[in-house]
Order: structure tokens, then sequence, then C-alpha cells
């Protein structure tokens, strides 16, 4: 009896040690391994460039105001209508400059009337002292008279000239009224196009402080130009006279071709971020195109083909501290992870054109320090390194790499 228990007591042993050993076992392989993602280096073509937004306006847009003040009596074009220099194309009410007129040109005739009469007792003065100077040669009359005689006589002489200064202020006022009158016709000081038409027929136009805008004339859409907004981080990569292209929502699947005229050294800050005008010449043939689009565009600053890529995820890939160490350990005896005494491996120094990447040489990653070239933001050019087409390059890691199980994801 007491030989049963015995057995009973090591069977439960035996249970409950077997148990134990298959919930660690189980436990260890549920643990999430760290999964490694990988993608191949290849030859391709790489375009980079620069991408802006701009807007659509006509190379001359001339705003037509009006120089008086008054109410809009007829209208002579709206929109999208064709234009010549010199057409009449608004009209304002001229009653009351017509008026200006008229009584400008009375009172330059009352000033005439008034030199004529000026001249008439200047020409009588100058008689009187003559014939007073005679009497007082004779001792006829007595000095005090000769003397008043001369004061009159140059009274009327000072009299005509400003008779004649009254004619010419109301000869240039008689002009002025004209010129306001000639001003109730708007005309259009160019060829071109209505794009905007600000008043109606019988509102009133108020000149006073400034002149208000009545129509907005595109001089010739077939010629247009974008305004682009580029950032000072991307400027110094455009150049006068480069090859741009667009696109605008309104013809999504077109690309439109311009050039850029110049790059405007007007900065324009908006929210602490500087942004410079790149002027684009645009063609406009079909007329397609319309003022105020907004435009999408692209500048091509280098292009290469056939050149040794990598994707940018590479480049911007950081290790695990464990995957450093691992790879650090991975070439040297003992594989402990440390050089020398126990230091850390040193961290490569990054510079703009040199750069690390991880490579799986064997099944391992392994630090490769390359000198890149030009991007397109998804690709980069591989000038220098020990990179071959095929390379299973990292481009990411995610999980725990405690004791480095590490599953490689090979690229398709």
């Amino acid at each position: 009896m007491n030989r049963r228990r015995i057995y009973y007591a090591i069977g439960a042993v035996v249970l409950v040690a077997a148990a134990l050993g298959i919930w660690r076992w189980r436990s260890g392989a549920s643990k999430p391994r760290l999964q490694i993602e990988s993608a191949k280096v290849d030859r391709g073509r790489i375009v980079a460039k620069v991408t802006a937004t701009g807007t659509l306006s006509a190379i001359v847009t001339v705003q037509v105001g009006s120089q008086v003040s008054g109410r809009i009596a007829a209208l002579h074009a709206d929109f999208n209508s064709p234009v010549k220099k010199g057409q009449l194309i608004a009209k304002i009410d001229p009653a009351l400059f017509q008026a200006a007129v008229e009584q400008a040109r009375a009172n330059l005739v009352a000033a005439q009337g008034n030199l004529a009469k000026s001249k008439a007792q200047a020409v009588d003065a100058e008689r009187q002292y003559v014939r007073n100077k005679a009497l007082a040669e004779r001792k006829l009359i007595a000095v005090a008279d000769l003397d008043t005689a001369q004061s009159n006589a140059d009274a009327a002489r000072a009299q005509v000239d400003a008779s004649a200064g009254a004619v010419g202020q109301a000869r240039a006022a008689l002009h002025q009224a004209e010129v306001n009158l000639a001003y109730t016709d708007i005309l259009s000081p160019t060829n071109g196009v209505v794009i905007s038409r600000n008043v109606d027929v019988g509102q009133t136009v108020a000149a006073s402080l400034q002149a208000p805008t009545v129509f907005v004339i595109a001089e010739d859409l077939a010629k247009m130009q974008v305004d682009t907004s580029v950032a000072e981080a991307d400027v110094g990569r455009l150049r006068a006279s480069m090859a741009a292209t667009f696109t605008v929502d309104a013809y999504p699947s077109e690309a439109f071709q311009g050039t850029v005229r110049q790059i405007r050294n007007a900065p324009q800050t908006v929210q602490n971020v500087v942004t410079y005008d790149a002027v684009i010449d645009v063609g406009n043939p079909d007329l397609k195109l319309k003022p105020g689009m907004t435009a999408n565009v692209t500048f091509v600053y280098a292009e290469k083909d056939d050149v040794l890529r990598v994707p940018n995820a590479a480049l911007r890939f950081r290790p695990p501290p464990d995957l450093a160490a691992f790879s650090n350990a991975a070439g040297r005896p003992g594989g402990r992870g440390k050089p020398d005494g126990g230091a850390p491996a040193p961290k490569a120094v990054e510079t703009p054109d040199q750069r690390t990447v991880w490579v799986m040489r064997e099944d391992k990653p392994v630090q490769a320090r390359i000198k890149i070239g030009i991007s397109d933001g998804a690709f980069t050019e591989v000038v220098e390194g020990g990179l071959e087409p095929g390379d299973p390059i990292v481009t990411d890691a995610s999980g725990p790499s405690s004791g480095m199980a590490a599953t490689l994801r090979r690229p398709f």
C-alpha cells in the first residue's frame, strides 16, 4: 500500500514537471520575433524635380477706372467682350459736366469783355496823361494834376494785365471742364478681352479719393503666366529659361508646358514659411487656360537613366540597438558586439552625400557606407559604395530584438 502511494507521488511529480516544461516551451515559442523588411537594389531612371503650386494670370492685366464721379449712363462692353484700344466701353452721365463747360465758357467770355474794357480805359488814361503833360509844360495845370494823370495811366495798364490773367484763368477752367466732360467717355486703353466688369447701369461711381475700377481687361489671353510659390529650400535648384510642366484641375489628364521667365527676389512670408515667386511663361493658343486657375507645377532640374538606386526608406532606416550590436558582433571574433575593452562600436557620421545603409549578407544585416546623388523622392542614386543590383537592403525592422531571433522578409 505504501509502495503504491509512492508510485502515485512519483507520477504526479512527473506530470507536473511535464506540464511546466510544455508551458515554458509554448510561451517561448509564442514570443514575436524581429521582423526585418528589405527591398532590392536595382538600376533605373531617376528624375529629380521640385513641385509647387501657382495661379494663372494674363501677362498684362489693365484695370480701367473712372477719372470723374457720376452715374453710369451706358455700358458698351461686358464679360468676355473683345475690345480695341480707344473703343468706348462705358459712358458716365455728362449732364453736369456739360453744364460746367457752358459755365466756364461764359466766364471766359466775361473775362474777355473785362479785358477789352480795361484796354479801352488804359488808352483813355494814356491820352489824359499825354494831354496833362503838355499842359504842365506850359504851366497851365498844377504838377499834382500831372502826377494824378500818370498814376491813372499806370493803373489802367496794370488793369489790362490783370484782365488778361483773368482771361487765362477762365480759358484754363474751360479746358478743365472740357477734359472732365471727355472723361465721361470711358475708353479701352489697350486691345484685349474684358475679364471683369464691376459696375452696372445706374450705379454711381465716386472718384474723390481713388479711381474706382470699372473693368479689368486682359491684354492677350493667348499668352499667359503662372506665378508659383517656391519654398526657399528649393529655389536654389531653379534657374531662368528652364522647362516646367503643370496641370490644372479643369484638365487633370493634360500636361501643359512652360518656361521659367524669372525668379523674383521679393520674398513672401506666410506663417514663418518663406517662398519666392517663380514666373512661368505659358502659351495658350486654344484659350483652354483661364485666369485664376490653380496650377500644380513640376520643375525638373536633373535626370539620369540606368543608375544604381536604393529606396529612400533604406536611407531613413535607423536600426534598433540590438540589431546594431548584432551587426557589429557578426564580423568580429567572439561575437560579443563590442570592440577592444568592451567599448561600443563607433557610430558612422552622416553627411549630406555620405550615408549609411544596412544590407543583408548571408542572412545577417551589415552596414554599408555609400555616396548618394540625385533623388526623386522615392529612390536615390548611389554614386559610390559596395552595393550591387539585387542586393537586399533593409528598409524597416519591427518587433522585439532580444536574442536577435530575426526573420527576413525578402522583396518580391
